[in-house]
């Protein structure tokens, strides 16, 4: 009698990549003899296998616990799986492996409904010196879309300002609903982020992250009135300090927020940053 498969969890966001796009999406990926990859959201395993014939090895993060044992079961020598929610389980190397590697590389097939947080650790673990050169992954196609978005557009926010800052991102694929399984009501994209040094560097990356994050909740506000709403505003008891660091970061505080660059934004935050008591 043939054992069932785990059927796809609505509740953790599963689609399962059908195996006619497995070889268009591993040849973007393009993986290499010797590299390291961890992979978010292995399922069952479609990537995972190419992966780690083709790679020295694969830390494979999985949070349905059936799934998970499932991989540990096929008995892929060069592949650990790490049952946990990626977003709770810290990418500790020494604890997975006597010998870390110089450089991880990053794959998956990311739920739609915790995508940006996971893209969002991945710079944090960069930042804080994790050796994570890039990730190619799987986005609902409106994620990718604010990943690359320009300033003035209507996709531009707070996504496309602090990926912008710390990755250069890169459109690889486009995957219709039937490149899954159960079909999704949306598109996806295939995205690689090069993950870099800030860029340009600011004085307090805190202050930066707060800052764009408050303006964009004020988007369709002038920046004078959306510098409002963050609490860096009311510092020194100045009302007056909005325009104060407009002036002095050389910005009309009547264009909006969605028109600033990565460049601009960072000006004004260490302008905030170098006012701040």
């Amino acid at each position: 009698m043939t054992a069932t498969r785990p059927r796809a969890r609505k509740r953790f966001g599963q689609n399962f990549l059908e195996p006619a796009w497995v070889t268009k999406v591993i040849r973007a990926i393009a993986p290499r003899a010797g590299e390291t990859f961890i992979e978010i959201g292995p399922g069952r395993g479609a990537l995972t296998r190419p992966l780690a014939s083709q790679a020295a090895r694969v830390i494979a993060y999985e949070i349905d616990r059936d799934l998970a044992a499932e991989l540990r079961a096929s008995g892929l020598p060069n592949v650990t799986v790490i049952e946990g929610d990626f977003l709770e389980t810290s990418v500790d190397l020494p604890a997975t492996s006597h010998q870390p590697p110089d450089t991880l590389r990053v794959a998956g097939n990311l739920p739609y409904n915790v995508a940006s947080p996971i893209l969002f650790t991945l710079a944090d673990l960069y930042a804080q010196g994790c050796p994570i050169i890039d990730a190619t992954v799987m986005l609902q196609r409106e994620v990718g879309d604010r990943l690359i978005a320009a300033p003035g557009s209507r996709e531009y926010g707070v996504l496309s300002v602090l990926m912008q800052h710390s990755a250069s991102v890169e459109r690889l694929l486009a995957l219709p609903p039937g490149a899954f399984r159960p079909q999704p009501k949306v598109h996806s994209v295939l995205v690689r982020l090069t993950f870099h040094p800030p860029a340009p560097a600011v004085l307090d990356h805190a202050i930066f992250v707060h800052l764009v994050q408050a303006v964009f909740t004020r988007r369709r506000k002038t920046l004078a009135n959306a510098l409002l709403a963050y609490p860096g505003s009311g510092a020194k008891g100045t009302p007056a300090l909005p325009a104060e660091a407009l002036r002095r970061a050389g910005l009309d505080g009547t264009r909006r927020p969605e028109t600033l660059s990565v460049a601009e934004f960072a000006r004004l935050a260490d302008i905030y940053a170098s006012i701040s008591p």
